[in-house]
């Protein structure tokens, strides 16, 4: 698909609506309900849901959406998909119900399994990142205007690393992975925001040894690969890519750097 850059606007401000609408939430006392694997699910992922389906399917009929709140019949529609948006209405439902601020709207077009257009938006924090293939990576915060985001140059050495972590996922693997880097910086970060601080550079790595879902990561994802880093599967230290796995939407672990390093093959 020709000019990605033209979704940047309206999928912009379509990200921003379902943020204002999950904050009106999220400065109630919102309910939260049990989903059928026991994940918390809140009224913000369901407002969230229904802005992004309505919204995209009015800017683009053709297109079909995938969302985290999609039904068995929907999702299962996808394996005849090539072009697809692929959405999480409310990414980090765990930081959302401690209200630290980091989680995040997620949109994602994917076109034979890659992630060519993002956008993430954390609407506690204002702070916008969107990407686009063959179009580059930005960064809006508040009202200021857009910056060109691009990943850091990958050290040379084993010292001066600095990788991202989770706040609610310290696994064993992790911590083996860790001790690559054992004077590594470590930067403690929720949802998507993760992937989006080695995008801008702020960040050398980000290690995912636990399980995540293609809607968590794709939005993301794309701002990364606009931004010039990657995001390799774990399995084999290759691209990730998404809707290649008939029995499940979860991704393999991953990396997500600048360049591929030894120090960690």
């Amino acid at each position: 698909m020709n000019n990605l850059d033209t979704y940047s606007q309206p999928i912009n401000e379509l990200s921003r609506q379902a943020g204002q609408a999950v904050m009106e939430i999220y400065e109630k006392d919102f309910a939260i309900y049990d989903k059928s694997d026991s994940s918390p699910l809140t009224e913000a992922d369901l407002a969230a849901h229904t802005l992004l389906v309505k919204g995209l399917n009015a800017l683009t009929p053709d297109i079909p959406v995938l969302s985290e709140e999609s039904n068995d019949a929907e999702k299962a529609d996808r394996f005849s998909w090539t072009t697809y948006w692929l959405i999480d209405p409310l990414d980090g439902t765990k930081e959302f119900i401690k209200k630290n601020g980091e989680f995040t709207i997620n949109v994602a077009l994917i076109e034979n399994g890659e992630p060519v257009f993002g956008v993430v938006y954390a609407p506690a924090i204002d702070v916008l990142y969107w990407g686009a293939k063959g179009e580059g990576a930005f960064k809006q915060e508040g009202d200021q205007q857009p910056t060109a985001i691009s990943v850091a140059k990958v050290p040379t050495v084993n010292t001066g690393w600095k990788v991202v972590g989770s706040r609610s996922h310290q696994s064993e693997e992790f911590k083996q992975f860790m001790e690559k880097l054992p004077e590594a910086d470590i930067i403690a970060m929720g949802s998507s925001l993760k992937l989006c601080l080695v995008a801008e550079g702020k960040a050398d790595l980000y290690p995912r040894l636990g399980l995540t879902s293609e809607w968590d990561t794709a939005a993301a994802h794309a701002v990364v690969l606009a931004a010039g880093g990657q995001v390799l599967s774990m399995e084999d230290m290759k691209p990730l890519i998404y809707n290649s796995r008939k029995d499940t939407l979860l991704n393999p672990h991953f990396i997500v750097c600048p360049a591929i390093s030894d120090i960690w093959a």
